[in-house]
Formats: C-alpha cells, structure tokens, sequence
C-alpha cells in the first residue's frame, strides 16, 4: 500500500516536470547551445595543436590530449549544473505558489516529496546531457579524433546519474534557504560560475599552480565539482575514480540532508493573506 503512495507519487512529479520542460523549448535548446558554443569556439580559440597536459590526474593513455576531449566531460557538468539550479527554481516557484503546501495532503512524509522532486529534476537533467552528447560529439568526432567513444559514455551513465543528483540536492538546498524567487537567480550565478570556472573543467589545475595562483589551486582542489568533472572523465574511458565516486556520494548525502531539514513547504504566499491582498492592490 505505501510502496504505491510512494510510487505514484515520484512518477506523477517526474511527469509533471516532464511535462513543464516539453512545454518549454529554449530550455533545451539554451542547454545545449550554451555548452556547444564552448566546444566550438572556446576550445577551437584555446586548444593548442600539440594538445594539452592533464598532468599527475591522467585517465588517458597519452600526456598530450586533444583539448576537445578534455573539455567535454567539464562541459557536460556544466549541463548538469545549470540543469540542476534550474530544477531548483522550480522549487522556488512551486513553493511561492502554494504546490508544495498542497502536496502535504497526501500520506507521504515531507522528506520523500524533496527527494522526489530531486529525482524527477535528475531525469531532465541526464537527458539534457545526452542531448548535448548526441548532437555535438559526432561533429566534433568527424574532424578530430577522440580517445572515448560510445561505448565509455555508456559506461559512464550512472556517474554521470550520481554527478546530476550531487548538483540537484544542491541545487534544493540553495532553494529551501532562499526565500523569494527573484533572489534565487543572483544567489544561483553566484553560485554556477565560481563553481564551474574554479575547476578542473576548462583546464587541468597544475597549471593554476603553475600561474603562480595558489589558493585559487586549493579551492578548485576542493571543489567538488572538480571531483565530479574528473569522475566523468575517468567513466569515459571505462576507469572509475574512486576519489571522485566518494566524495560526490557523501557531499550528494550531505547536501540532501540540510536541504530536508531546512525544507519547510508551509511558507508560501498564500501564508499571509495581507500580503496577497497587498500585491492585489499594487
């Protein structure tokens, strides 16, 4: 009986996000332009000919990679990120607008419906990078050739599932502390390009220490997107980075469970009607 209530409710709000990204097209398309117009102008003005050096971190069988190959797994992270903080506006709006509050009447705890939506926010976002993947790679594969292949981003599915849901919990944490949808945009840019430019991403980070900037090698270090990056990569070439699977799991772990203790679906607008007719008035 509960295993139903459990299970109608995670396929119903999978749906329903489903749903709200069908109807809205330039979701889509902006993830994968975003990350195209990377691959395509950022890497081909930046790669050198000779390649690049991924340094003591190297999944390749060779120390001079094409820096096509070497940014994609960052660029398919950067996907899951924006995909993820999208996610998470959604929350926001849902919330405002009393839908969270209303989804309290069904016999579910307040812990599965967070939980739910981060899965039903994940399911967007792994098809929002295989859009990228499938689109953009074989363009890129037809005048360069790759180390990976299909087969290592088949591999690399459930890192890159385990990747997204790290990126959604945090996503919902971010949200459940934030109190109004238009101080979410602000708070998730400030949030996205730190984390995505301080990383290994772009760029292997020997070359941070290498430039002199040392304390901007120990933040991307412990960034855990780097981790996350890295973790894709290694899943590419069918390795597995054990470092990077670690620290994703705990900090995904550790994300979600602020994000539910904090998550209080009760405050909403509707919870002050002077508000309400406020807003009417103006």
């Amino acid at each position: 009986m509960y295993f139903n209530h459990f299970a109608s409710a995670l396929l119903g709000l999978s749906i329903r996000e489903i749903k709200k990204f069908s109807k809205q097209k330039g979701r889509l398309f902006s993830a994968i332009v975003r990350p195209a117009l990377w691959l395509f102008v950022f890497a081909a003005g930046v790669g050198s000919a000779r390649g690049i050096d991924p340094g003591i971190l190297n999944f390749y069988p060779t120390q001079n990679i094409n820096y096509f190959e070497y940014i994609t797994p960052g660029l398919l992270g950067m996907v899951l990120l924006f995909s993820g903080m999208q996610s998470s506006l959604s929350m926001v709006y849902d919330r405002e607008m009393g839908v969270m509050k209303i989804l309290l009447t069904t016999p579910l705890p307040r812990w599965y419906l967070l939980v739910s939506k981060l899965f039903a926010g994940t399911i967007l976002s792994i098809i929002q990078a295989y859009c990228f993947l499938i689109i953009c790679l074989p363009v890129v594969y037809i005048s360069t050739p790759f180390i990976t292949n299909i087969s290592g981003w088949i591999f690399a599915f459930p890192f890159i599932l385990l990747f997204s849901l790290m990126l959604g919990a945090l996503g919902l944490l971010l949200s459940v502390y934030i109190k109004q949808l238009e101080n979410f945009a602000g708070t998730m840019n400030f949030v996205i390009f730190p984390m995505f430019f301080i990383s290994s991403a772009l760029y292997p980070l020997w070359r941070l220490l290498d430039n002199g900037a040392l304390y901007i090698y120990y933040i991307a270090k412990y960034n855990p997107f780097t981790y996350g990056v890295e973790m894709i990569r290694a899943a590419s070439l069918g390795k597995i980075y054990y470092e990077g699977l670690i620290v994703v799991f705990l900090c995904t772990i550790l994300f979600m469970s602020l994000a539910i203790r904090g998550y209080n679906p009760q405050k909403s607008i509707f919870k002050n009607p002077k508000k309400i007719r406020s807003n009417g008035k103006s």
